[in-house]
């Protein structure tokens, strides 16, 4: 180590100060050193802590400067002379101060400003061992870019605190515009044996645009977004912005009363939505207000918006997240959406949100290979790569990895006040085979096709969940008969709240584009979903996958002409209200889109000029409110006690039959005719004798059906049918569902 003499001013000290190596000063001029806070910033020289004669040093990389001055909060100027390769370095018995640093360059251009390596660092101890453990809940409060004011010696500065994973990386720098891109002048620190980089930079505020510059253990510098950024630039530009909200929420009352609810035995009619094509054109405000109207006019109870997290391929719907953190730009800003949900919540909607924790793209801008290595992704493609899609595949059994994962989970509902998740492509997660053929995969420690690391991972983020935020539902896309997808984590399920009911979608969608002349043949896909019914905590979905690549439109997959398409649509949708489960249905078929949905263009509302549209749309409406005011509907869809068949195996006459009960034995009776023609005088067995009002009827003409109907009620009386003590004989119209329900006197 080469001494040298410091000029002296009448505050700088004129002891001797040691300056670092030549080839050490390289290194830290060249951005590229893991810690360079051992070298830049503010130092005491060693000697007694009771010394107030210590030495403190002052070092900076102004490349190219005239002079460099450090000047303390009284006014003291610190001259600071230049030691190679842009560093300067002076001296003071001062103590430790804050300072700013002012730079005179030839041109005679004068810089004043901050110096981001006089700060200590913004994640602490008890953070850094939460992150390796895997269990920091609040993950987006210590990694990322966070506006705040951070302190120095004796005073608070604002600006940016900057912070990333990249355990592999042999150094970090963060580049924007508020250094010309260039992150010399910016490189983070190493946090040790953590993984993580940190640098609080002075000024940086809101709106500034990042990235992350990261030097291989092959000597590459790559360019990557920021893995937590809250907010980017909208694709297809890449950078990350420096987020802080300032939004003021007003839904305290909707979430004091979501805390109690308990989902499984409330109503729960979810009205699906890709937000780029409800209304094209419409950002997250514009929505509010039409989003509100409409689906308040329909009766739904929540929303669910197909993924918002941001993602480079609009055609990907939002499936393939590059930005797990920030809402698309695509419709406005992080604010834009909270102000939405907030409105949505202030209506009484509840939000669902489609989560992807399954896999991710492989742009080498984001996630992929992020710095230099598989770190998000599993190294070995047999269980690091999805061929189906083309992605990558997380290592779920990477305590990191499944940390940003869950902590991801509490950040949508603790910052977005998100009512619940549904989680995409959840059978893709579970088996270490999915889309594999044998040799492409390689089994569990015990020899199985089960992805125990995955499966820790469901159940870890479910159990969270629903501990730190009661009444939010989990719910799981999952396509195959795993069992205990709904089953508590306790007992070994997976612990989700609901499941979709992919079995149900798949089947009935099959028996109804049957021409009713063979519906006979088919009769078992109608009722087999009621054999299994009870076994998990299901939604009923009429998703946007039915609905697209070449599968056309709800009402497209009917049979027969024009009226008896939408005939069939109506009994469709009634006799999946009718059928214990929750319910949700895709943007457009409340109205009967005509044609296939494309995420390309707009709905078809063209349509609802119409009066057989206006009357189908009137339907799902009038179903919503029966729905919602009757609890024999929903009270008990997960218990088959609620439920009773009246005649399951009338393939004959192409008739499904059956009772809902609630938890006070209230009776509501779901008759479904799938036959082309009515039938007169049906003999149909009842619970109870005495009168018993027709509800619903989806043939009703103000539903656009031919009106066949029992002028508003039957009559039952004490004689014994398929096994119930009661019959009443009935009018059953054509592709039409009654509900008859006990009258009240």
């Amino acid at each position: 180590m080469v001494k040298k003499k410091v000029p002296a001013t009448p505050e700088t000290s004129t002891a001797q100060v040691p300056t670092p190596d030549d080839g050490l000063l390289g290194w830290i001029a060249q951005g590229s050193h893991y810690n360079p806070h051992t070298v830049l910033g503010q130092h005491l020289l060693p000697g007694h802590p009771s010394d107030e004669t210590r030495i403190t040093v002052i070092r900076a990389r102004r490349p190219l400067a005239l002079a460099v001055t450090a000047v303390l909060p009284g006014g003291q100027r610190i001259e600071l002379a230049h030691i190679g390769h842009g560093i300067w370095q002076g001296s003071h018995s001062l103590g430790l101060s804050d300072y700013v640093l002012d730079t005179t360059y030839p041109d005679g251009q004068k810089w004043v400003a901050d110096d981001p390596y006089r700060f200590a660092p913004t994640v602490g101890e008890l953070d850094l061992h939460l992150i390796r453990e895997g269990r920091h809940e609040r993950l987006w409060d210590v990694l990322g870019a966070r506006f705040l004011a951070h302190a120095g010696v004796s005073g608070s500065v604002d600006g940016t605190a900057f912070a990333v994973w990249a355990p592999n990386a042999s150094a970090v720098r963060v580049v924007g515009d508020f250094n010309g891109w260039n992150g010399d002048s910016h490189a983070l620190r190493s946090l040790g044996a953590s993984g993580v980089w940190e640098i609080f930079v002075p000024d940086v505020h809101p709106g500034m645009i990042y990235k992350f510059e990261i030097l291989t253990h092959a000597g590459a510098w790559v360019t990557r977004a920021d893995p937590m950024a809250r907010q980017t630039q909208c694709p297809p530009e890449t950078g990350s912005i420096v987020g802080h909200s300032t939004y003021a929420w007003t839904d305290q009352n909707w979430l004091t009363a979501r805390a109690l609810n308990q989902a499984h035995t409330a109503p729960m009619s979810i009205y699906e939505l890709h937000v780029g094509s409800w209304r094209p054109g419409l950002s997250y405000r514009d929505h509010a207000d039409q989003l509100i109207g409409h689906v308040n006019e329909l009766g739904f109870t929540h929303v669910e918006f197909m993924p918002l997290a941001e993602h480079p391929y609009g055609p990907s719907w939002g499936y393939q997240v590059t930005g797990y953190y920030a809402p698309t730009a695509r419709f406005g800003n992080p604010d834009d959406l909270k102000y939405l949900i907030d409105r949505l919540h202030n209506a009484g909607i509840g939000v669902i949100l489609d989560w992807v924790p399954g896999h991710f793209p492989k742009d080498e801008w984001a996630l992929a290979r992020f710095d230099g290595q598989p770190l998000y992704e599993h190294a070995d493609p047999r269980r690091g790569e999805h061929p189906d899609w083309g992605t990558y595949i997380f290592d779920f059994g990477r305590n990191e990895v499944r940390n940003f994962l869950v902590a991801n989970a509490l950040y949508w509902i603790e910052e977005f006040h998100i009512d619940g998740l549904r989680v995409d492509a959840v059978a893709s997660m579970l088996y270490l085979d999915y889309s594999r053929e044998v040799g492409e995969w390689i089994p569990n420690q015990y020899g199985g096709r089960e992805n125990l690391e995955a499966i820790s991972f469901l159940q870890e983020v479910n159990a969270t969940v629903y501990k730190t935020h009661p009444g939010v539902i989990m719910a799981a896309e999952e396509s195959t008969s795993w069992g205990g997808v709904t089953a508590s984590t306790e007992s070994g399920g997976l612990g989700f709240g609901f499941k979709w009911n992919m079995g149900w979608m798949h089947d009935s969608l099959e028996y109804i584009h049957v021409d009713p002349m063979y519906r006979s043949w088919h009769h078992h896909d109608i009722t087999f979903s009621l054999q299994y019914a009870f076994s998990e905590n299901f939604i009923l979905p009429i998703s946007h996958d039915e609905v697209v690549h070449g599968k056309g439109s709800l009402l497209a997959k009917m049979p027969g002409d024009h009226w008896q398409q939408l005939a069939n649509v109506r009994a469709y949708l009634a006799y999946m209200w009718g059928h214990p489960g929750k319910k949700l249905l895709f943007m457009g078929q409340e109205f009967g889109q005509p044609s296939e949905w494309s995420q390309e263009r707009g709905l078809d509302w063209w349509i609802l000029d119409q009066p057989a549209h206006q009357g189908l749309q009137r339907m799902v409406s009038h179903l919503n409110r029966l729905y919602r005011a009757n609890p024999t509907l929903w009270e008990r869809d997960s218990d088959a006690g609620g439920f009773q068949w009246i005649d399951g195996a009338d393939n004959g006459r192409n008739v499904v039959s059956f009772v809902r009960y609630d938890d006070d034995g209230n009776a509501l009776a779901v008759v479904a005719n799938f036959a082309g023609q009515p039938h007169n005088d049906f003999v149909l067995g009842l619970p109870h004798a005495g009168e018993w009002v027709e509800a619903f009827n989806s043939d009703a003409a103000e539903f656009g059906g031919s009106g066949v109907g029992n002028f508003g009620s039957v009559q039952a009386y004490d004689e014994s049918w398929n096994d119930l003590p009661a019959s009443a004989r009935v009018t059953l119209p054509p592709l039409g569902v009654l509900f008859l329900t006990r009258a009240t006197r």
